[in-house]
């Protein structure tokens, strides 16, 4: 599978910061590994001592849920990916814009996959928490989420 790279450098903007810049880099370094690479065990190993209060509710709280829904996801899909659009960045908190499609056919297609907004708040290198909006693009994801939806998994609320 090629594999599809998180471009920092094409995304990041002359106005952040030093600090603002290493949070974004922790952010890439992260998406890359978990999103695009499907590296696992490298998540668990540099990422397991990270809080991660995870505000998605449908996730279990910290970075145990995370790896298990996306890594059973690639299982599912080994073809996901998480092609970033737009990075933003203010002080300690990184916003990702991204498309996630589920099959290489459908990179690049706009009528496809997933439109994902993505916060998280990164202090001193470190992934405090994280935040989501997911929207399905076509129909078959539409049904995906209505059939998996619903269930709280953490009390952590979406706000």
């Amino acid at each position: 599978m090629e594999t599809l790279q998180v471009d920092l450098k094409k995304l990041q903007k002359s106005t952040w910061t030093d600090e603002e810049l290493k949070n974004a880099e922790v952010v890439a370094a992260f998406i890359q590994k978990l999103m695009n690479d499907h590296d696992f065990e490298y998540i668990k190993e540099k990422y397991s001592s990270h809080p991660y209060k995870q505000h998605n509710q449908s996730m279990v709280d910290g970075i145990t849920g995370v790896l298990e829904v996306v890594s059973n996801f690639a299982k599912k899909y080994p073809d996901y990916t998480y092609d970033v659009k737009h990075f933003y960045v203010d002080g300690p908190y990184v916003t990702l814009h991204s498309h996630a499609t589920n099959n290489k056919k459908h990179r690049g297609n706009p009528q496809k996959g997933l439109n994902i907004m993505d916060i998280w708040k990164v202090q001193d290198g470190v992934i405090m928490e994280h935040w989501d909006a997911v929207q399905p693009i076509h129909g078959s994801m539409r049904f995906l989420f209505w059939m998996i939806g619903g269930k709280f998994k953490n009390k952590n609320t979406y706000f």
